[in-house]
């Protein structure tokens, strides 16, 4: 079975970003995020779903 979360630190790999820029994301709420005591988790479905919809907003304004 494919693992359905991923830390910060994957987050920040994935996305080609510091782990910091991920923390001030998620303390902005920027970026999809959910927490399982004190750790903050992402689903994979999520930043997939986050990507496009920042992807059509950029194509939106860039028209």
């Amino acid at each position: 079975m494919k693992r359905r979360t991923l830390t910060v630190k994957e987050v920040s790999e994935y996305l080609g970003v510091h782990s910091d820029t991920i923390y001030t994301m998620v303390r902005e709420k920027q970026i999809p995020h959910f927490k399982v005591r004190r750790r903050i988790l992402f689903t994979t479905e999520s930043i997939d779903a986050w990507i496009r919809e920042s992807e059509s907003q950029i194509t939106r304004e860039a028209m």
